[in-house]
């Protein structure tokens, strides 16, 4: 059978992505494509679950219009299709004169975003949040927090009603394009599609040259690490609790965050990957070491980040030392208290000048679109992003497919 569209990655972003060219025109035949056995497998169902405001971005920017319009459309979603969601609200915590600083100018940014934000006094603090200790704060009250893993099964229950098809378990090996559209190679045969769009997240940089691509980017796997607090301490606070993040880094810390299913979870930190898809503390891949230590880019990261690098590996390892980053604003948490989660992985694409991208980045031939980038918070985001996407591909000729 030939499909009009073929997207490639079940997360988020891809579902988004095939639900919305469904919406843009109605009748087309779109195939989704997905490796694992199951949706929403890697960076989708391994994250904090945040529905985020859009606080941190630079006013103005693609990242933040599409974070603000995602937690509207996030909470939408979720209300239209029964999945349950709380808007629980952030504190941005400073624990110095430094961080306070620059908590000022976060509020500033705040309003130049158009989010509301509320300045917190450190009595007003300790009325809010008892266990948590900081000289100022902001609030958000906006934020909310949602499993992840139920919208991209939602999403994908839309787009099979919309008589799209969804296969899983089928890993691409090849994509062959020509003038009337793309072959797609798998193991258990080949699928034809007028447009092929690729949100492959971890594998993007490898799906990309399949299609024929010279990418100048790599993706490097930044492992996020997390733990979870006993249910002995499950009301230790009501808040998202955050740190005030170093504008010189692309991560925002280690936080405190109440899940949809109310437990509290702690992370993540942020430490180099051996593994794009190893979710075990000591996962190694081989492979996907050699692609990255063989990456000029990659060097240029590790001698610019040298002393940041080294304190995460650090702390990875001496979990007093993790546990020194939430005591910062959390005072009463014990090493008893930080109990095994899973762990997340974050594909971060660097270019060859070592530069991190960190706004989204695609990538087109005449018949294919690839998503190099989607950074944080791109699940939030991923409706519009998906909307954005689809746009992009109906704006061109309708696809040809013979």
């Amino acid at each position: 059978m030939a499909y009009d569209y073929v997207i490639v990655g079940g997360g988020i972003v891809g579902l988004s992505t095939a639900l919305h060219l469904q919406r843009g025109r109605p009748g087309v035949s779109v195939l989704v494509l997905e490796k694992e056995a199951g949706l929403a497998r890697h960076q989708t169902g391994h994250n904090s679950g945040v529905i985020h405001a859009g606080l941190y971005y630079a006013p103005g920017s693609l990242k933040a219009r599409l974070c603000r319009a995602g937690e509207r459309a996030t909470k939408e979603f979720c209300a239209e299709h029964r999945i349950p969601y709380r808007t629980v609200g952030k504190l941005v915590v400073a624990t110095d004169e430094v961080e306070v600083g620059r908590l000022h100018d976060l509020r500033l940014r705040a309003g130049q975003n158009g989010i509301g934000a509320e300045p917190v006094s450190a009595a007003r603090l300790r009325e809010l949040e008892p266990n948590v200790t900081g000289r100022e704060a902001l609030l958000v009250p906006s934020t909310g927090v949602v499993d992840y893993r139920l919208v991209a099964e939602a999403m994908a229950d839309d787009i099979r009603a919309a008589g799209g098809e969804i296969l899983t378990g089928v890993a691409v090996t090849g994509v062959v394009e020509d003038d009337d559209g793309v072959t797609v190679v798998t193991p258990g045969g080949n699928h034809r599609a007028g447009r092929l769009v690729a949100c492959a997240g971890l594998q993007a940089d490898r799906v990309a040259r399949l299609g024929g691509l010279a990418p100048d980017f790599r993706i490097i796997p930044f492992r996020g690490e997390y733990y979870e607090l006993p249910t002995s301490r499950a009301g230790l606070v009501r808040h998202l609790i955050y740190p005030v993040p170093d504008p010189e880094l692309p991560f925002l810390g280690v936080h405190l965050s109440p899940t949809i299913d109310g437990r509290i979870t702690v992370g993540p930190n942020a430490v180099l990957g051996l593994a794009r898809e190893g979710y075990r503390k000591r996962s190694v891949s081989m492979h996907d070491v050699a692609d990255f230590a063989t990456f000029p880019g990659m060097w240029k990261v590790a001698r610019a980040n040298l002393r940041t690098g080294a304190t995460e590996v650090l702390n990875s390892l001496y979990r007093p030392g993790y546990l020194a980053q939430c005591r910062k604003y959390c005072p009463s948490l014990t090493l008893a208290d930080l109990r095994p989660h899973t762990a997340g992985i974050r594909a971060q694409a660097v270019l060859r000048d070592g530069s991190l991208v960190h706004d989204f980045l695609l990538r087109e031939t005449p018949r294919q679109l690839h998503v190099a980038n989607a950074p944080s918070p791109a699940a939030t985001s991923a409706l519009p992003i998906g909307e954005m996407l689809a746009e992009k591909v109906l704006g061109r000729q309708r696809p040809k497919v013979s």
